[in-house]
């Protein structure tokens, strides 16, 4: 994958911004009460409910039934509509009492209150989201449910403001892929990270080489897929930023007949690429990564001579 210039790393940013702060205003705007969003889980999308698909049936190719319907019963209806993920990262980030937890992209805020909810009342959950209409939804949200050990900050994942060695453990839903500029956003990660501490996100990966013509479509870019990493690459970045204990684990794997099908996705040369990635058993699948922050010599001697 080529590395993007700043020009382009903004102009990424900026239409991601502005698909999602649709999304939130949507669901803002529709005001839909909890027995709608449980029905209408499904309709949500990756890359936004109002890109890629016009259809549940079509939405459902990156996002359906990440969330058991016990998890988000009490949830806010929003913060279930407002969910743009490929996967359920709390529930296999192994979050115990008393954690510091930081979700990248935070969105409507689902998986910060899921977080905090595993966490407990001695642990802690930050979103980070760069959306104000996104940011003002998960307010919303964690205010209706008196959820007090959640505090959501704005800002860019590339640039993440919080202290060195200030969370136990980084999750993110289907977001790291629509940076622009990936190594910063795992170098700010590990930053941030204690020693000891992990990486457990979901994201979309590509298995294979995915043709260098879906690299280049916007469309695609925010529907989770030209953006995403190969799973060679994931790993080298994981570990040039610092971590070890790199694993990836596929969730689930897309049809490309069923992301060829999607709206974003209709043009038939764009199809034909998908055709090419299958025929070189290529494939695109949400997976689970994780990764830890080894406690090294040094970290010890630094703990140590704080403690005393």
């Amino acid at each position: 994958m080529t590395e993007s210039t700043a020009q382009e790393r903004d102009e990424i940013r900026e239409v991601v911004r502005q698909r999602y702060a649709a999304a939130a205003t949507r669901v803002a705007r529709e005001g839909l009460i909890a027995e709608s969003g449980l029905q209408m889980l499904d309709e949500a999308a990756c890359c936004g409910t109002e890109s890629c698909s016009t259809t549940a049936s079509d939405r459902s190719v990156i996002t359906s039934n990440l969330y058991a319907v016990s998890e988000v019963a009490d949830l806010p209806a929003a913060a279930v509509l407002a969910s743009l993920g490929c996967g359920n990262p709390t529930a296999l980030a192994e979050l115990k009492a008393g954690d510091t937890v930081l979700d990248l992209g935070s969105g409507g805020g689902i998986d910060v209150l899921l977080s905090a909810r595993r966490v407990g009342p001695t642990g802690f959950a930050y979103g980070l989201d760069m959306t104000d209409e996104m940011l003002a939804l998960a307010e919303k949200n964690r205010i209706e449910r008196r959820v007090d050990n959640v505090r959501f900050l704005k800002g860019q994942i590339e640039q993440i403001p919080l202290p060195d060695a200030s969370v136990d453990v980084v999750i993110s839903n289907c977001v790291i892929n629509l940076s622009g500029d990936k190594p910063s956003v795992l170098r700010e990660a590990f930053r941030v990270l204690k020693p000891g501490g992990r990486f457990a996100v979901s994201d979309v990966v590509v298995q294979g080489e995915l043709p260098a013509a879906l690299r280049q479509s916007m469309e695609l870019f925010v529907g989770c897929i030209a953006g995403a990493l190969e799973e060679d690459t994931y790993r080298k970045l994981l570990e040039e930023a610092g971590f070890a204990q790199v694993g990836l684990e596929v969730t689930r794997v897309y049809d490309a007949e069923g992301v060829a099908a999607s709206e974003c996705c209709g043009d038939t040369s764009v199809q034909a690429r998908l055709a090419d990635l299958t025929a070189m058993n290529g494939r695109i699948v949400s997976a689970f990564v994780r990764a830890t922050k080894l406690v090294t010599d040094a970290a010890l001697s630094e703990t140590r001579s704080n403690a005393r």
